[in-house]
């Protein structure tokens, strides 16, 4: 059974670098905010609600945790799978769902827009993880996982290669990015977006490579920046001195948890869980709080950061 920490500083919270010291706050503990899930995903900020959405994939919600009061109450329910999750630069949520096949994106009167669900006249796989960069235009992975049985969607048989795509949200015109990573998965740009990471998890051992982006819509110069060793990658999110901060775990004690590299792939901090963590977001008020979807919980941790997006249109 799960406990706080009563001592500050929080033993779960661990240093590999010393560069990891300057962003673990001396007085801050990892917070469990819920329980309850089958598998927690794609958690996003909605910071001018003060409230976290994320997605309990198998239980078929997204659900909502909120700041002033912390309680959790269903946001959308049937949710078509929902996996990840992101706003656009308008405030508006953009979801990938593995029932139907789709990227979504939520207006403010509630209506859904299909932003996404075929190439070429072919449908999609199940796409996963999506981030929207600062032009608007909207980058997300399409691995057959939600495919691939009935407990994340609806089985079928996939009809494209697991790829990487760009969807233009005024022509809703998709390109393929990338048709190189095994099993891409979570996905984030570097501060100035001159950089994208993918996960690579169906690689061997899993990996997260580095894309140089050229002329804001190429990817180029594809190489593994991470190898992850024993460790298992899913979703992750790039602070402002563009660190990676990565859902980590294999079911074990040493790995379970949230695993920061530095911008080079040196890894420099680990914040230990009880449970492995599939995808987390920076948000708060000052976007300085760690939300972390781990597995059935969603927890929280404050640290001296924030994310790479924090205050940019």
């Amino acid at each position: 059974m799960w406990q706080p920490s009563s001592r500050y500083p929080d033993p779960a919270v661990v240093s590999l670098d010393p560069r990891f010291d300057r962003y673990r706050l001396a007085n801050a503990a990892v917070e469990r905010l819920h329980s309850g899930c089958r598998w927690g995903e794609g958690p996003v900020w909605v910071g001018d609600g003060r409230y976290l959405l994320w997605s309990d994939i198998p239980n078929d919600r997204i659900l909502r945790w909120d700041e002033h009061t912390g309680q959790v109450s269903p946001f959308r329910a049937p949710a078509r799978y929902a996996n990840g999750n992101t706003r656009d630069r308008q405030g508006r949520l953009i979801t990938c769902e593995h029932q139907g096949r789709r990227v979504t994106r939520t207006e403010y009167n509630g209506a859904i827009t299909v932003l996404a669900d075929q190439f070429e006249g072919k449908p999609l796989n199940s796409p996963n993880d999506v981030v929207v960069k600062r032009d608007g235009t909207i980058w997300f992975t399409d691995p057959p996982f939600g495919i691939a049985g009935w407990y994340e969607g609806d089985k079928a048989e996939p009809e494209l290669p697991a790829r990487t795509y760009r969807v233009c949200p005024d022509t809703l015109a998709i390109t393929c990015v990338d048709a190189e990573a095994v099993g891409p998965n979570g996905l984030a740009f570097s501060p100035d977006e001159s950089l994208l990471y993918i996960v690579e998890s169906r690689a061997q051992p899993r990996r997260i490579r580095v894309y140089r982006v050229e002329a804001g819509n190429r990817l180029s110069e594809g190489r593994t920046l991470i190898d992850a060793g024993p460790g298992t990658p899913d979703g992750f999110r790039v602070d402002v001195d563009g660190n990676l901060w990565c859902g980590w775990g294999m079911g074990s004690d040493a790995l379970d948890g949230v695993r920061v590299f530095a911008p080079d792939g040196t890894p420099i901090g680990h914040i230990h869980l009880p449970e492995r963590c599939a995808n987390l977001c920076f948000g708060g008020r000052h976007g300085n709080r760690l939300f972390m979807a781990a597995s059935q919980s969603l927890y929280a941790l404050y640290v001296n950061t924030q994310g790479a997006d924090w205050g940019k249109a």
